[in-house]
């Protein structure tokens, strides 16, 4: 005699397969998102936009080059510490990033226009001179440089001034925290070369900035530099990180750089080469023997010493009191910087204030 079937077993055997199947699905569907992102990560490192192409053997073709990526146009959301300036043409500028290799454009107001590679972003701003009809670049260019952990927003007033006064001023970013002092310079290098048509440069540096350009000076020269302005910047290596430089949390977030800004006459800072051309310094200092920081010997701005940020042949020096980050911010600071890059001397009257240089005798 056959069996009868229950009307009820078969509706749960449906229940059930559904919810089997439902749940292969999304097993499949969750396998298939985790490749895409793994791929999506994995991308800097093997797409040839990215600079890092495998290199083809003899025997296979040449690979042509890739269609530029699409491009949103958006506003940057930071992360300066990532990138470096390699070009820049009124305003515009071609940034590296320093994890990936890709290169971004970015105009005067942070949009970004452009990303890839370097060949990819010069050609969409040769499109962008022609339709917006860009002058060459002329006269003289005075590039500001930020200090470490900062970015070259933090010379904003500085560059308004000099604006003002007629510079084509170039706000160079480089990823401070991120490498060590050689590889700032480099990036450095990149953006010099780039100022085709540019006939006098100078530069004005606050902390790290300007032993940035004395590591460039110690591989390059180039004959247009004309002058240096140094603000707190640690020539003599700063105290505060001999202090500091065991500690992870500074370890992590001032990176190799940092390392790099000790007090050691065996040291990074000891190694880089003074000015051949007129510099000029400015400290912050308390005006009292244990400055703002008891903390470091000797007068100071709270992270770097007077006598540290007086380096020996300059040919004008000003001391303020003025904290450290504040600086670039500070109007006596702002008219000093304006007048030397006019006039060779920090005050109105031109008279100047020399940093002696010690022979061997230490006199």
């Amino acid at each position: 005699m056959a069996q009868v079937r229950n009307p009820m077993d078969s509706c749960l055997e449906h229940r059930l397969a559904g919810r089997t199947w439902n749940r292969r699905r999304y097993a499949i569907s969750r396998v298939i998102a985790c490749s895409l992102a793994v791929a999506t990560f994995l991308i800097p490192a093997v797409d040839p936009l990215y600079g890092s192409e495998p290199k083809a053997s003899e025997s296979e073709p040449v690979p042509q080059p890739e269609p530029a990526p699409p491009n949103l146009t958006m506003k940057t959301l930071g992360g300066r510490q990532f990138w470096g300036d390699v070009a820049f043409i009124r305003g515009w500028t071609i940034q590296r990033n320093v994890f990936t290799g890709h290169h971004r454009l970015l105009d005067p107001r942070d949009f970004r226009h452009a990303w890839g590679t370097l060949e990819h972003c010069q050609a969409k701003l040769d499109e962008i001179r022609l339709e917006q009809k860009l002058e060459p670049m002329s006269g003289e260019a005075v590039i500001l440089l930020h200090g470490i952990v900062r970015s070259s927003k933090a010379m904003n007033r500085i560059q308004t001034r000099l604006e003002d006064d007629g510079y084509l001023v170039v706000p160079f970013d480089y990823p401070s925290t991120r490498v060590d002092l050689k590889q700032c310079s480099s990036f450095l290098d990149d953006v010099i070369k780039s100022l085709d048509g540019v006939e006098k440069i100078s530069f004005v540096a606050h902390s790290m900035g300007g032993l940035v350009v004395r590591s460039w000076l110690k591989e390059n020269s180039d004959e247009r530099v004309r002058t240096l302005v140094m603000m707190g910047t640690p020539n003599h290596g700063a105290e505060l990180a001999n202090m500091l430089r065991n500690n992870h949390l500074f370890r992590l977030i001032l990176g190799p750089s940092g390392q790099q800004l000790v007090s050691d006459p065996r040291g990074a800072i000891a190694t880089l080469p003074v000015p051949e051309f007129p510099y000029a310094v400015i400290a912050g200092g308390k005006g009292t023997p244990n400055g703002y920081n008891p903390l470091i010997p000797g007068d100071d701005d709270s992270i770097v010493t007077v006598s540290s940020a007086f380096l020996p042949g300059a040919v004008d020096s000003l001391q303020v009191p003025v904290l450290h980050s504040f600086l670039p911010f500070n109007e006596t600071v702002v008219d000093a910087v304006a007048l030397f890059l006019k006039n060779g001397a920090f005050r109105q009257s031109g008279k100047t204030q020399p940093v002696p240089v010690q022979d061997a005798n230490g006199e």
